[in-house]
């Protein structure tokens, strides 16, 4: 379960970092001075479809996406930027104009109607759901639809004693989940446990614990979603793949944390994209709030390597294939349970004005996703964790 792209260096420190800005065509270089020394020490040039970066450590090749590249001279160290452990540098790159939107990778995102599909559990990639071919593939109104719902009533709620369910050929979308009917196959690759949501001692709780039916994989017990009604089905997408039939061969998995970074972020991205929002609260399904997430760009790419990783004596080459940079999003964050008073402050000024986006997911993942963020936050440049009362993550599309 590697959280970075370098599982074999254990670094002390970022040897090297680089932010590059598509809207923007600038891009921010951060070199260690324990690699370079000093801003005379490092030389950037354009590969072929890559930023080739060289210091005394040796030469470092970071693969660029297509369409990317850099604008040959345009380096220049920032010395009112640099510290006394890193050396700051600006350049310019330029982004061929595509027609073609970036799609994302993630088929929950792409689900259409009259197409099968097949459902499989994340953690042991055992297939769940056979050949469903979906008649209709519907958005459910979003996180927040029964705040405002007396907003479009001049009577009483009429949702508060049903429930939005799919029907026999559906699939209903939510923010972090989808609904759907069961099948025969459901009996033999799912099991069930009725069990309370939040713990007793939470002192923050804000609403009672109620019970509910978790629906777990048979063959590996990983926790998969709920079962909302006798005929249907609540599964989060951070814990199934879904993908077209492939025959007998199973669809290649990736690492747990790989995927969860990968999900999520093309969920914010899409969520931002379509309600104009930039701010979500992961929160767990008894309402308490998790994690607080600032979506500040989009259109980041970025590259992080080690200080370790960084060449060594007796070599003069750094790596044997180039490293890639990713397409990612930029975040601030808070983790409400580890909030300091003035991020308490934050915290409270994001419940009383209702600014953020609720994003549900179950405490076992808001748990893990606090891993994947902290992890990218350790990543960064020291110059680059933090902001105002946030602290500053990537996410990796």
């Amino acid at each position: 379960m590697n959280m970075t792209e370098h599982p074999s260096c254990n670094a002390r420190g970022v040897g090297v970092f680089l932010e590059l800005r598509k809207r923007l065509l600038s891009g921010l270089l951060i070199v260690s001075k324990e690699v370079a020394g000093s801003a005379d020490h490092v030389l950037v040039t354009r590969g072929a479809s890559s930023l080739v970066v060289r210091t005394p450590r040796g030469q470092l090749e970071l693969t660029l996406p297509a369409g990317v590249s850099f604008t040959e001279g345009s380096c220049i160290p920032t010395p009112g930027e640099s510290s006394e452990e890193e050396l700051h540098f600006r350049l310019r790159i330029t982004v061929e104009q595509s027609s073609h939107k970036e799609a994302s990778d993630c088929v929950t995102e792409t689900l259409r109607a009259k197409q099968t599909y097949c459902f499989y559990c994340q953690g042991c990639m055992t297939r769940l759901l056979e050949d469903r071919v979906f008649k209709r593939v519907l958005p459910l109104p979003n996180g927040s639809w029964n705040a405002i719902v007396d907003d479009w009533c001049c009577h009483p709620d009429p949702f508060a004693s049903k429930k939005l369910l799919p029907r026999a050929d559906d699939c209903l979308l939510g923010d972090t989940f989808v609904l759907l009917a069961r099948d025969s196959s459901c009996t033999q690759t799912l099991t069930e446990e009725v069990s309370p949501v939040g713990t007793a001692d939470r002192q923050e709780q804000k609403k009672p614990c109620r019970r509910v039916t978790f629906v777990s994989c048979a063959s590996c017990s990983s926790v998969l979603g709920e079962a909302v009604s006798p005929e249907a089905l609540k599964l989060y997408v951070t814990q199934v793949v879904v993908e077209p039939p492939v025959g007998d061969p199973r669809p290649a998995a990736l690492s747990r944390f790989h995927f969860l970074e990968k999900t999520l972020a093309a969920r914010l991205l899409k969520l931002s994209n379509s309600l104009s929002t930039f701010h979500f609260s992961v929160q767990t399904p008894d309402g308490n709030p998790f994690l607080l997430l600032w979506l500040l760009n989009s259109d980041s790419i970025i590259a992080a390597v080690p200080e370790k990783c960084v060449g060594n004596d007796s070599s003069s080459a750094v790596h044997s294939s180039p490293l890639r940079a990713a397409r990612a999003l930029k975040l601030l964050y808070i983790t409400c349970s580890d909030a300091d008073a003035p991020q308490r402050e934050v915290v409270s000024h994001w419940e009383t004005s209702v600014i953020a986006h609720p994003l549900v997911l179950p405490l076992k993942v808001c748990e893990e996703l606090q891993r994947v963020i902290n992890h990218s936050h350790s990543e960064l440049p020291s110059s680059m964790r933090s902001m105002r009362s946030y602290q500053v993550a990537y996410l990796r599309l």
